[in-house]
This record gives C-alpha cells, structure tokens and sequence, in this order.
C-alpha cells in the first residue's frame, strides 16, 4: 500500500498559499505574477517526484510519468478566484503529486503511474475553461489570442509572452495513454459535514444552464394607479424567483448515500 505522506500534502499546499497569500486565503489571478511563480514552482516540486514535467503555451502544466503501460490522469488548476480560498484547486494538483510520489516510492506499485496535470484559467479570468479545451483539443489558436482578462484588460497572448511561455508546443491529450482521470476537490457545499462524512465520490454533477428572461411591464402613476390596473415588471420576476424556489426543493434535490 502506497505511503502517502500527510505532512510533504500539508506543506505542499501551505508554500502554495504564499503565491498571492490574502487575508486567510488567496488572490492568484491567471497568469498575475503571483500565478507565474506558483506554476513554475509546481513545476519544480513535479520533476523532483520524477516527472517530465513542462509548461506549455496556454501555461498548462503536465508532468509525465516514465513508467510503461496506461496511466491515471489526476489534477486540477492552481489559479484562484478574487480574493478566495487556499484550497480550491491546490489540493486537487497536490494530491495527484502526492500519488504520483507516493506510488512511484513504493516497491510494490512502482510500475505503475500517474501524470498530473494542471489546467490555466478554470477559474475564467481569461475566457471559459481554455486550458482543459486546449488540453482536449477544442481550442484555436485564435481563441488565444482573442482573449482578455475582464479586469485588467490585458490579453492573454501579452501575458503568456510576459510569462515566457507565448509559441511553446501545446500539451494535447493522448487518450491511449490513460485508463482513468481523477480530481480531488474540496466539497463546497455541506453534504459531508452534515452527514459526518469525511470523504465522497462523485456519481452526478449538476450541468449548469444559463437563461436570459425578459418582464415587460408598464409604465403608470404610482399614486393613483390600482393595484388591479397595476403591471409592474419587477414584481412579476419576484413571483417567479418564489416559484422557482419553491418547485426546486421536490425537483432538484440530491440526497447522499453513506457508504
């Protein structure tokens, strides 16, 4: 059984929270200054566990096992939202390090392997998921280059060149060479902690839909308009939050299993 190595996690994601460290958390934008040295020193912590490990032209990180056969695939992104947690994204690249250390240091598992990968801008500071796109293939170059950062204004091709990092070769996925992909990922919601679980596996995911809705109302005197004549946009999208918040419990609800 693989030795996995608490306090080498612990560390790990601690050094990680001083790359933009705020308040209790961090800010770590995509592609800030701060983002730049958290990737290049994951990079850093990826070939001392004896990875091949590179970034490449959209700042995604895969660090690649030397190992024969098919692979595991486990990962997740290191940018963090404004001003968030140290967690969201960070465990899920320091637990796939940690069991590629882990594996590859026990005898008994040493021939097998794990790549892990890190994907820019989950977080969206540039666009919608670019790295994990560019990862499977569903990115153009002109997407690039048309991105910007929403705050700032700065594009992404300036800031990939900035970092070093504009013209490199793009990490692509070969599906051959993976039998699983994983991520670990702090629960963010209250599932676990009120049913006294410490960990999870993920069976569903909710597929987010987005709907632009339109209430066209009218226009009259406030003060001498009757309530029956009245009809007022605003209050129409009130009652239609109300149902919807009332119809969801019945429709939307998951209930986790122990076990």
């Amino acid at each position: 059984m693989p030795d996995i190595k608490p306090e080498r996690v612990l560390s790990d994601l601690r050094t990680l929270a001083t790359f933009g460290a705020y308040k209790t958390g961090v800010h770590r934008p995509t592609l800030s200054e701060q983002d730049i040295a958290a990737r290049e020193w994951f990079v850093g912590r990826m070939r001392e566990a004896g990875l091949d490990a590179a970034i490449d032209g959209i700042a995604n990180i895969l660090g690649r096992s030397p190992t024969a056969g098919r692979k595991a695939l486990a990962g997740s992104h290191l940018e963090s939202q404004n001003h968030a947690g140290w967690l969201d994204g960070p465990l899920g690249c320091v637990y796939a390090l940690e069991a590629a250390r882990a594996i590859a240091e026990d005898a008994a598992t040493s021939h097998l392997g794990v790549d892990v990968a890190v994907f820019c801008d989950e977080e969206g500071h540039f666009g919608s998921f670019l790295g994990s796109r560019s990862f499977i293939g569903l990115l153009e170059e002109s997407e690039i280059y048309a991105a910007c950062n929403h705050a700032t204004g700065k594009s992404m091709r300036d800031a990939l060149k900035a970092a070093g990092w504009s013209g490199r070769r793009r990490h692509a996925i070969d599906p051959a060479r993976y039998a699983a992909f994983f991520e670990a990922h702090i629960e963010q919601g209250d599932t676990l902690e009120s049913t006294g679980l410490k960990i999870g596996v993920v069976t569903a995911i909710v597929a987010i839909w987005q709907y632009k809705l339109t209430a066209e109302g009218e226009q009259n005197h406030a003060g001498t308009t009757s309530m029956a004549r009245r009809r007022d946009a605003g209050l129409e999208l009130v009652r239609l939050l109300g149902a919807i918040d009332a119809r969801f419990p019945d429709d939307g609800t998951y209930r986790a299993r122990p076990g």
